[in-house]
């Protein structure tokens, strides 16, 4: 049958609106359910993001962390669709590290990381943190999955009494106060998890909980309640599987990528996993980051995942790749500090 100029179907594949331009023929197969196979012509995926996000690009501010000297309170910025170095952001007004990273389009949140307050930016401008609100206690070591409407801190290490916490609590990212209890992650007390996630579904990665080590848990956003589980990371059994401490992870619409991450088996520290956000599985090699990712962070847009920073040594490196390829990571610049534990988030993530 013909298709017209302007005709629009849904992709269940990737989940998006695409629009027809130009003409052409399917094929005619009755079995191919009125969807075909183009002979020619293209189908359009259409943005539902603002414009200055489809032409200017996807921005990332990344902050804190932690270097030989202490704690930082640096926050700087690089523009995800092109390549090299970070630029100067502004100051928190608490030095932090660790923290879970929660943004939206417009604004990005950093929970905890050594503390107990969130503190904000707009993503679009420059300048200093703004005080948010409190999380239920000091935490570190937190995952961090978000929506366009919805920050959820997920688990993290807690100083009194000293030990991991299996909670979740939840934030308005448009509003400001203090965080709400969505539920528990199953997993246990539990702490080195990175999270990540598309609009509706968020997964975590990672665990220092015996029998959980490389554990994969997934939660939807909108609701509340626990975590359920969803598969393994590719390094799962024993010490040697991998803790996402960092955030080390993140998705587009259809894609989750976990990165890096401490391992008492060094060959593990490089490994990039990758898994289909909307399944249920376990993870799929998808390649390497070239050096260790151990208290690596990442962030990225829907079609880039970048990988920042790490220890052993410390390092101010920054590698992407595109996350609907398989392959390993290529350089991409450096930070303008040498640091691990940092936290990123950025306008152009899967869960917006």
């Amino acid at each position: 049958m013909t298709i017209k100029p302007g005709a629009f179907r849904f992709n269940t594949d990737s989940m998006k609106l695409e629009i027809f331009r130009g003409s052409a023929n399917y094929n005619g197969s009755a079995s191919m359910a009125g969807i075909g196979t183009l002979a020619a012509g293209q189908w359009e995926e259409i943005q539902a993001t603002s414009p200055d996000v489809q032409t200017g690009g996807t921005r990332c501010v990344v902050g804190g962390g932690y270097t030989p000297s202490g704690q930082l309170n640096n926050i700087d910025y690089f523009n995800v669709d092109t390549t090299g170095n970070t630029i100067d952001f502004g100051t928190f007004n608490s030095s932090r590290r660790n923290g879970a990273k929660i943004s939206s389009s417009t604004r990005g949140v950093f929970a905890g990381g050594y503390q107990q307050d969130m503190e904000f930016v707009t993503i679009s401008s420059t300048g200093g943190g703004t005080v948010f609100g409190n999380l239920s206690v000091s935490k570190q070591h937190q995952g961090g999955i978000s929506n366009s409407t919805r920050g959820i801190s997920v688990a993290g290490y807690i100083p009194s009494p000293a030990g991991g916490s299996n909670e979740m609590e939840y934030i308005t990212i448009a509003a400001t106060g203090n965080a709400v209890n969505f539920g528990d992650l199953t997993t246990g007390a539990d702490y080195f998890v990175g999270g990540t996630g598309n609009s509706t579904r968020g997964l975590t990665g990672g665990s220092v909980v015996s029998g959980q080590y490389g554990s994969i848990h997934y939660i939807t956003i909108s609701t509340l309640g626990n975590s359920a589980d969803f598969g393994n990371l590719t390094t799962a059994t024993g010490d040697g599987s991998r803790r996402l401490d960092g955030d080390s992870c993140h998705a587009n619409a259809v894609r989750a990528l976990f990165g890096g991450g401490y391992s008492s088996t060094p060959a593990q520290e490089t490994v990039i996993d990758y898994v289909t956000i909307a399944t249920l599985g376990n993870a799929t090699d998808f390649g390497d980051i070239s050096t260790d990712g151990t208290y690596s962070t990442a962030s990225g847009s829907r079609t880039r995942a970048v990988f920042m920073g790490g220890s052993q040594p410390y390092r101010n490196v920054m590698e992407y790749v595109q996350i609907m390829t398989t392959g390993n990571a290529v350089d991409f610049g450096d930070m303008d500090v040498t640091a691990m534990q940092r936290t990123a988030v950025s306008n152009g993530h899967g869960g917006l």
